[in-house]
């Protein structure tokens, strides 16, 4: 990855809407080049995918909390059902005080309660202990370090 990769990735992390001509333009490239560059680091992986980003409160979903998961067994075969839980927006497998951590967003800390029923009715699963976050200062992506784009 060089430098014109690096900071297409910073552009479209800013705005993935923006035209292959404006990536371009931004970068010192064609539309149709930046277009090339931008599908070769999608192979690549580097980008998985384009999304929206939603604020959660707007959406009806104020309430955020991590939870850590005990098992009283291995947990790395409880993705799925994790998974089928949709308010858990992400759960990774940690190296700690737990087996798991889970990321929960709810309309409501009695939703969150029933959410936390619902992981407790996953095999395995032996306790939970839950932080429920006040107020978020910031939240960012990956950051891939690179030159600041011209101009």
């Amino acid at each position: 990855m060089d430098d014109v990769d690096k900071m297409l990735i910073g552009l479209l992390q800013e705005d993935a809407t923006q035209s292959y001509a404006a990536l371009g333009a931004a970068v010192g490239l064609s539309g149709g080049a930046a277009h090339e560059r931008v599908r070769k680091l999608r192979e690549r992986g580097l980008i998985r995918r384009t999304t929206v980003e939603i604020d959660a409160a707007a959406a009806g979903r104020p309430v955020l909390a991590y939870v850590m998961v005990d098992g009283n067994t291995w947990m790395g075969g409880t993705a799925e059902a994790l998974r089928a839980i949709p308010e858990i927006e992400e759960a990774h497998v940690i190296a700690g005080p737990a087996s798991l951590l889970v990321k929960v967003r709810t309309s409501s800390t009695r939703e969150l309660q029933e959410v936390l029923r619902r992981v407790f009715g996953v095999d395995g699963v032996s306790a939970t202990q839950t932080v429920v976050v006040l107020e978020t200062f910031f939240e960012r992506g990956v950051h891939v370090p690179g030159p600041q784009r011209p101009g």
